[in-house]
């Protein structure tokens, strides 16, 4: 095996170290393929040692040192991978509900669209998906994309456009909201949008 022993946990150690500096800063890091792929390769190496080793003891003896420390090793580089991922996957929920689960201003913005390997851009669309599948059995009673910081008081708001949004359909009909317009609309029908920050909320 290639690999000193004195080197086994270095790689995951630096995924946790990543996963420690990205909640430190409250940022969302970009996507380490390559210590992921290398720590993927080193518990192959892992996993071949150990095989060798279980192959040459018998049934009088006991597992040897060696293999109790490599199991050992393998073990804490799976629970340090599944950290690191689990970590992204909560950023990336927090991300998209701050942005009122809209998922195309998150993939169309190019600096956080660079930090995302493909897998989460996939499960991002499929969280989304199953967002949008569970919000639609009662949307006309309750957005669960709203934001909940300040409960509404009234099913209709005054808002104020901070920037062009386009045509948006309400309950009024098509809306084009262009900037510097007022509009009094329902609630529902544009809170992701002053989630967004495309609207403002006249008070």
């Amino acid at each position: 095996m290639s690999t000193d022993t004195r080197q086994f946990g270095d790689l995951a150690t630096q995924l946790v170290m990543e996963s420690r500096r990205s909640s430190q800063t409250d940022a969302l890091l970009k996507y380490n393929d390559s210590l992921v792929r290398s720590l993927l390769r080193e518990q192959r190496d892992l996993e071949r040692a150990a095989e060798a080793l279980e192959a040459g003891m018998n049934e009088f003896q006991g597992p040897p040192p060696a293999l109790l420390i490599i199991q050992t090793a393998i073990s804490r580089n799976k629970r340090c991978l599944l950290a690191y991922h689990s970590h992204r996957i909560d950023r990336l929920r927090d991300l998209y509900w701050a942005v009122g689960g809209a998922l195309p201003h998150i993939l169309n913005n190019q600096d956080t669209r660079s930090k995302l390997s493909p897998h989460e851009v996939d499960y991002l669309r499929q969280y989304n998906s199953s967002v949008m599948e569970f919000r639609s059995e009662f949307s006309h009673e309750l957005d669960i994309t709203a934001s909940i910081t300040n409960a509404p008081k009234d099913l209709h708001v005054l808002v104020h456009v901070v920037r062009d949004c386009g045509v948006i359909q309400t309950e009024l009909g098509s809306i084009d909201f262009q900037k510097g317009q007022r509009f009094m609309v329902r609630r529902a029908d544009i809170e992701h949008l002053i989630v967004q920050g495309y609207l403002e909320e006249v008070s």
